[in-house]
């Protein structure tokens, strides 16, 4: 098996939670809202890598020092 190199922690307003699932290289959380998709991924190999999709039409995806900058850049609503 593998080396854990992160886990990964999800809690819902229901008190629901699952904490310390393990992973080598990714993680991803998908978020379902009626036929809306949202998805954030997390890769771990020389650098964090960060993926955000919003449906297949909005995707970012870069380091997670790219994220940090495009968050603090002050992303509109």
């Amino acid at each position: 098996m593998s080396d854990i190199r992160m886990t990964t922690e999800m809690r819902t307003d229901y008190d629901c939670e699952i904490t310390g699932m393990p992973a080598d290289r990714w993680g991803e959380a998908v978020f379902t809202v009626g036929d809306q998709e949202l998805v954030m991924e997390v890769s771990v190999e020389k650098d964090i890598i960060v993926a955000v999709m919003a449906g297949e039409d909005a995707v970012w995806k870069g380091t997670l020092a790219g994220f940090r900058r495009l968050l603090q850049s002050g992303v509109a609503p």
